[in-house]
């Protein structure tokens, strides 16, 4: 596969979707009958019921201490206070107490999507879920948009908007490494319990590919989780609607103030916002009720600005800042290593696209079993995480 390949979700129907595509009108009447009919969004079945071998389940002991096991039935989940077998968990329902074999308690409940992001197998750092959230929101991502990103990591921004975007919508993920997007699909998959309709990903530079795979003016939503936003600054502005948003996650200021000087000096875009998110948990036992010792703090500034329509230049700032220049060694020092990015081994990338694909693996297997009325297997234990 070359750094242009394309990978497409198949639709509803098992279809690849083509770049760029709109629905036809008798898709779109499908889907509204669908709809009407009270048809559940894409992998909304996994999320009910009780639990199906090859699921994912966090179980918290009594000190409130988190693990999360992939159910396979004849199989246990082994810790120094003894064994949990798997079989009690299946068919049980959500919510569940379970006791080891030794009298351990636990509770199981399905991972929610910020537990998920935490403990699903990556190759590059995870959008918080606290930036997620406010990507979401402050990007104002609805249901029927199309999104395009750019940096999809491992995976977890992509979740997130494919949630908000639903069946209907259309997120177009750009992602320079395959090795990312291999483990990135594996995450998808396992959440969604399958390819999504609404997602297609492909391999290669951001600003080469998207002008080449989306038509001028038709995206909503703009994305972006990478080095440098400002050389994206073209393709951004002619694939994005007049009114539409743009937001970048950055993890340092000098990546903020160069991205926000370059909008300012484009004249297509509107005064770019920007901010950063901490979020501090609290003690609650009892009468003592405090912060607690740790928190989320810093993990990068969300931007966001909005695509001005063709011919109409942005107001300026009533104040600027007084110098907005960047020397030539600003230009050199902007590399990998200079902004404290890691940089992550092949055997790393490799190691955990075969943990994100194994689950899904593990998941068919497991139901196909279960349906054929078979489900006897046994195996090794697979996707244990400490939380």
């Amino acid at each position: 596969m070359n750094q242009h390949d394309t990978i497409d979700a198949p639709d509803a129907r098992g279809v690849a979707a083509s770049p760029g595509a709109a629905a036809s009108p008798a898709a779109a009447a499908s889907g509204d009958a669908a709809s009407s009919q009270g048809a559940a969004p894409h992998g909304a079945s996994a999320r009910r019921g009780p639990f199906r071998a090859g699921e994912r389940v966090q179980l918290t002991d009594e000190r409130g201490r988190m693990n999360t096991i992939t159910l396979t039935p004849g199989t246990a989940y082994h810790t120094h206070k003894g064994f949990l077998n798997h079989d009690l968990l299946i068919g049980s329902p959500e919510g569940s107490m379970v006791e080891s074999n030794v009298g351990q308690q636990y509770q199981a409940l399905r991972p929610l999507l910020s537990d998920f992001v935490l403990s699903m197998p990556r190759g590059a750092a995870v959008v918080y879920p606290k930036d997620a959230g406010q990507i979401i929101t402050m990007g104002d991502i609805y249901p029927g948009a199309r999104v395009v990103e750019a940096g999809v990591g491992s995976g977890a921004l992509s979740i997130s908007l494919l949630r908000a975007v639903g069946d209907s919508g259309y997120l177009h993920s750009f992602e320079r490494r395959e090795e990312f997007a291999d483990i990135a699909r594996g995450n998808v998959e396992t959440i969604f319990g399958g390819p999504h309709p609404a997602w297609k990903i492909s391999l290669g530079d951001f600003q080469d590919q998207v002008v080449e795979q989306e038509a001028p003016g038709s995206i909503d939503r703009v994305v972006l989780d990478m080095l440098a936003p400002w050389e994206c600054l073209d393709a951004v502005a002619t694939v994005l609607a007049p009114g539409g948003v743009w937001i970048n996650y950055v993890a340092t200021v000098t990546q903020l103030s160069r991205t926000a000087e370059a909008i300012r000096a484009d004249g297509r875009f509107t005064e770019p916002d920007a901010w950063e998110s901490m979020v501090r948990g609290w003690h609650l036992e009892g009468l003592a009720v405090r912060p607690d010792h740790r928190m989320v703090a810093h993990t990068g500034f969300l931007m966001v600005t909005r695509r001005l329509a063709d011919g109409v230049t942005g107001m300026s700032p009533k104040r600027r800042a007084s110098k907005t220049d960047f020397a030539q060694a600003d230009l050199d020092a902007w590399t990998p290593a200079a902004v404290g990015e890691r940089a992550v081994s092949d055997k790393k990338l490799r190691r955990a696209a075969r943990d994100a694909s194994s689950t899904v693996q593990t998941k068919r297997t497991k139901s196909k079993s279960t349906e054929e009325g078979t489900g006897t297997e046994t195996g090794p234990e697979t996707g244990t995480d400490a939380q």
